[in-house]
C-alpha cells in the first residue's frame, strides 16, 4: 500500500453516489489478435435498467470465465440475469434468476 499517497488524497471532496442494481444483462463477444487461433473473449455485464457497465472479464469461452464474472458481480447482490442462453449461462445461473432471450438483452 502506498501510504504517503493515500494521505494526500482528500476523500471528503469526492462525491459518491450509491445506486441499487437488481438486474443485469450479460453477454460475451469474440475477437482475435493477429490470428484466429489467438482468440479473445470479452465477457461483460451491464445494469439492465441503465445500461451502465458493471463488470467485465477477458477470458476463454469457457465456464470458468462466467464464474469469474459472477465473482465480480457478487457485491451487487443481483437478483436476476438476462442472457442469450449460451451453455455456460444455463449451467451456472439459477434458472429462477435467469431469463433467456434477445428481447431483454438489447442494450448489451
Amino acid at each position: 500500500m502506498n501510504q504517503p499517497l493515500l494521505e494526500q488524497i482528500e476523500t471528503s471532496t469526492e462525491p459518491v453516489m450509491v445506486v441499487r442494481v437488481e438486474e443485469a444483462e450479460m453477454d460475451e463477444m469474440w475477437s482475435f489478435v493477429k490470428s484466429k487461433k489467438q482468440q479473445r473473449w470479452l465477457w461483460s455485464a451491464i445494469d439492465h435498467r441503465t445500461g451502465q457497465m458493471l463488470a467485465y472479464v477477458v477470458a476463454p469461452h469457457q465456464d470458468a470465465a462466467l464464474v469469474e464474472l459472477k465473482q465480480l458481480l457478487a457485491p451487487f447482490g443481483l437478483r436476476h440475469f438476462y442472457t442469450d442462453g449460451w451453455g455456460a449461462y444455463l449451467r451456472l445461473l439459477d434458472e429462477k434468476q435467469h431469463t433467456v432471450g434477445k428481447e431483454n438483452t438489447q442494450q448489451i
